[in-house]
């Protein structure tokens, strides 16, 4: 049967807590099962693509899960948080100073033979959490906002803003202190301003701009099956311009 702890039984159980703390503050080396904690100085993820390696100002912090890849140059005093991705494919990455990129943020250039898509960020802009940006020019003083979408040689000039999971599409242009919404979609050059509910007149805008003959170099005047060969063919030169990374070499970073 169980019996109930005395006064004794207390007291014996905290001397024993106390011997053991003891121990374990006085032991000269840490047990197998402890962790040390590591010099705030750590290697960070760096890869030279097609030749050309990254430049990064010495005033620049760059966290240590992030990832830059090829031809991009990052500014004096800008801030690379934990998990971005930035990385030039056929085309340069340029970031300005006082730049911050957040987490899981992607900047990314792209080209190749017959195009370039290269990506400038301002001085004194901000991509936040999860936005992606592929082949456009940011002006400097920008707010491009969690989870926005700035596609192909889109250009926002200066003091512009996107808000949360805006969207600026293929070969827009914002002009300086332009805004675009929560969630809505800016298609054109000027840019028109899409709500969430336009969808019909979104689409027709979109279609216009040719997404895939500038992004894959399809021929839209293609149908049925034609045009599935058509999509086919493109993504296969795509991927076929991506075997580049197979021969990357990481870099050493400094300690």
């Amino acid at each position: 049967m169980l019996r109930a702890l005395t006064r004794r039984d207390y007291v014996y159980c905290a001397s024993t807590s106390r011997k053991f703390v003891r121990s374990m503050l006085s032991a000269r080396k840490p047990t197998q099962n402890c962790f040390k904690l590591k010099d705030r100085k750590e290697r960070i993820m760096l890869i030279a693509h097609q030749g050309k390696s990254p430049r990064i100002h010495p005033t620049a912090y760059v966290a240590p899960t992030a990832l830059i890849s090829g031809e991009v140059e990052i500014g004096a005093h800008c801030r690379i948080l934990h998990g971005a991705v930035i990385t030039a494919e056929g085309a340069a990455v340029t970031i300005g100073e006082h730049c911050l990129v957040m987490e899981q943020a992607v900047l990314r250039a792209a080209g190749g033979k017959q195009r370039s898509f290269p990506l400038v960020l301002g001085n004194h802009s901000l991509v936040g959490p999860h936005a992606y940006l592929v082949g456009c020019t940011i002006g400097q003083n920008c707010f491009i906002a969690t989870g926005a979408l700035v596609f192909n040689n889109a250009r926002i000039k200066d003091n512009c803003t996107v808000t949360l999971q805006g969207i600026v599409h293929i070969g827009t242009t914002l002009e300086e202190g332009q805004h675009v919404p929560l969630q809505h979609i800016a298609i054109g050059t000027p840019a028109r301003i899409f709500r969430p509910g336009e969808t019909e007149a979104m689409m027709a805008a979109l279609h216009k701009e040719g997404f895939k003959h500038v992004v894959l170099g399809m021929d839209l005047t293609k149908r049925g099956q034609e045009a599935i060969e058509e999509y086919r063919l493109g993504l296969e030169r795509y991927t076929q311009a991506l075997a580049a990374h197979q021969q990357d070499i990481i870099l050493e970073s400094a300690d």
